[in-house]
């Protein structure tokens, strides 16, 4: 495919003036006369230099990269149809849609940049966190950082002690039962090819607690009611999770809120106080 590099830079422009800073998370100065958003806050929304993605609104510079248009098509809040209508501008096919999708929708999106001081995490069918708002970054560091298998929590509950610490160990045994349960339920639901599929080869091959308890065949253990998280700081909290789910990408955004007057309530505001960056990791 053949990059229409005047295409793509209209394409970019029009999006990027359809757009307020309040609906990216962004704050809106109070002498703010710029019709939409800068492209330096673009950039910053993308994770890119000003400078590059300047570059391709001008039609100048090197064919953006698969990942440099998934993070584009993320930080303008691209919908899946915009999302592939880039890819296509830019001379690159558009990824897969569905529950491999890393691509977050622009509603869950919006969602999620109100959620300033509350818990929040989009995460996909196999645990594996998208996004995280700030107050979700304090309560439990940040988890978009792993790689590979590592980004499914399952996964790492049965192959990194440290995911541990951070629930109450009297809740250790329902969980390792309910991680199990979720991946078969998915690999029945996605099939032996599936990228659950892959993780299941995986901790059979590593994971003797896993083998034992997959060989047990449970299906439908859920969540509790109420989550118990252990917070380096502050200690254990006892938190309810609502969930809103993209039943197109197999998202779910989970929201985690205390019961005012609580201790766990107050521990929270704590947390707030404390930031993303008062979390000792």
């Amino acid at each position: 495919m053949t990059i229409d590099r005047a295409g793509l830079a209209e394409f970019l422009s029009r999006r990027r003036a359809a757009l307020q800073p309040e609906d990216v998370g962004l704050v809106r100065g109070v002498r703010r006369r710029t019709r939409g958003l800068r492209r330096e806050e673009v950039a910053l929304l993308c994770n890119m230099s000003t400078d590059y993605y300047a570059k391709i609104e001008r039609e100048r510079g090197p064919q953006p990269s698969e990942q440099m248009l998934a993070s584009i098509a993320q930080g303008l809040h691209l919908s899946l149809d915009e999302r592939d209508h880039l890819f296509r501008l830019a001379g690159q096919s558009p990824p897969p849609r569905g529950p491999a999708s890393g691509h977050i929708s622009p509603g869950l999106l919006r969602i999620l940049d109100r959620l300033v001081d509350t818990p929040a995490e989009i995460v996909t069918e196999l645990g594996e966190t998208l996004r995280q708002s700030p107050m979700g970054v304090a309560l439990t560091g940040d988890l978009t950082v792993y790689n590979g298998p590592a980004r499914s929590l399952g996964y790492r509950w049965f192959t990194d002690p440290d995911t541990r610490q951070r629930y109450a160990p009297e809740d250790h045994p329902y969980l390792t039962r309910m991680y199990a349960s979720s991946l078969r339920q998915i690999v029945t639901l996605r099939g032996s090819g599936s990228r659950a599929a892959q993780l299941v080869d995986l901790l059979l091959a590593e994971s003797e607690e896993f083998r034992t308890t997959w060989d047990k065949h449970e299906v439908g253990i859920r969540p509790k009611d109420v989550k118990r998280l252990v917070h380096p700081e502050v200690g254990t909290l006892e938190l309810a999770c609502q969930s809103l789910v993209d039943p197109d990408q197999s998202h779910s955004l989970l929201v985690y809120t205390a019961v005012p007057g609580t201790e766990t309530y107050d521990k929270l505001q704590l947390l707030a106080v404390l930031g993303p960056h008062g979390l000792h990791q």
